[in-house]
């Protein structure tokens, strides 16, 4: 049976990172998410120039404002979070059908398809996080081993904008000098009741016996027993139900002719269309995606009367909604065409009735 490959994603200060990204003002200075530090509002999330001065998420606002007084405030942009992270797990789903999101910016990835093809696990890592560099702007680290409780302690151990590989079969090592709170569901109380037995790396829970480990902790002491050692076997559960299924390309050189544009649409339709017919679904709205040679990135969409799932009436929608938006000097730098609102009723017909 083959070895389960896992890599972690998981997006560097995101919320910020977004703001950093959408406003090049931003970029470089710490910025804290968040409401009205006169008020009773916490951090929702901070950029690692914040963190330098012992600001985190949670936090309550007027105590980051008076660690950091120089940060720039910013109030959530949640939609926008949501866009992005959409973005990102459209790449992560390109890669792998088996991507089992954990929020908007962290997810798990089985990879073990391209392993089996060939790839190094470090390359594997690498292009992903170029990936998403390139596509979306915004930065990813990412942890690999054989199992997911080891691929986020890599992933975590490696921030910011790292890649950490475990090998298989190296997972103990790896864990071993690590302290107990590294671990996947040790908190505060169970680090503070490790503490007091002596235990204070995984290495010393790791030689622990399980009868001790049920007597302190009950059924979840084998399982934390188990996991100090490097050892799930919990598998990527991919979400079963897709709400939407997309298609995107970014160009080597940016495009502005209007029948090299319709090209690229055609193509990236057929794709859509081939994907509703494996999934055996159809769907209402079609939405474009749209990125300047500027980088800036906008989305249109249109719903329609009833579910499409053919190319050609795909391309016909996503055609209508792009050459709105074709101007004299605009050149693009991506397309991208989705299908979401999934339904079982008839299609629409590819001509329409007089």
């Amino acid at each position: 049976m083959a070895v389960q490959i896992v890599l972690h994603a998981d997006m560097d200060a995101f919320y910020a990172s977004v703001e950093q990204l959408d406003n090049p003002e931003l970029k470089g200075k710490p910025v804290l998410v968040g409401g009205n530090p006169q008020g009773r509002s916490v951090v929702a999330a901070c950029s690692y120039e914040a963190r330098k001065y012992g600001v985190h998420s949670a936090m309550p606002m007027s105590q980051a404002v008076r660690l950091c007084p120089q940060g720039i405030v910013v109030a959530p942009r949640f939609r926008r979070y949501g866009e992005m992270s959409g973005q990102v797990m459209g790449i992560f789903r390109a890669i792998t059908p088996l991507v089992e999101p954990i929020s908007l910016d962290e997810a798990f990835l089985d990879i073990t398809y391209l392993v089996q093809r060939g790839a190094p696990l470090f390359v594997a890592g690498r292009d992903l996080k170029e990936r998403v560099k390139e596509e979306t702007g915004l930065v990813v680290s990412v942890g690999i081993a054989a199992c997911k409780s080891v691929a986020k302690i890599a992933s975590d151990r490696c921030k910011p904008d790292g890649l950490l590989v475990v090998e298989p079969g190296k997972e103990r090592a790896f864990l071993a000098p690590l302290p107990v709170k590294e671990l996947w569901g040790v908190g505060p109380k169970t680090e503070e009741r490790l503490l007091q037995d002596g235990i204070r790396t995984l290495g010393d829970l790791a030689r622990q016996s399980e009868s001790w480990a049920r007597e302190r902790f009950g059924k979840r002491g084998p399982e934390l027993l188990a996991l100090s050692r490097g050892e799930d076997d919990r598998p990527v559960v991919a979400e079963r139900d897709a709400k939407s299924i997309s298609a995107e390309e970014t160009f080597e050189n940016d495009i502005s002719d209007p029948e090299a544009i319709a090209f690229q649409l055609s193509k990236l339709c057929m794709k859509v269309a081939m994907r509703l017919s494996k999934e055996g679904v159809k769907g209402k709205t079609v939405t474009v995606k749209l990125r300047l040679a500027d980088f800036t990135t906008f989305t249109r969409s249109a719903s329609l009367p009833a579910p499409v799932a053919d190319a050609a009436a795909i391309q016909r929608v996503a055609q209508q909604l792009v050459v709105k938006e074709l101007r004299p000097g605009r050149k693009f730098r991506l397309l991208g065409v989705g299908v979401s609102g999934f339904s079982d009723e008839g299609q629409l017909p590819l001509i329409e009735q007089g």
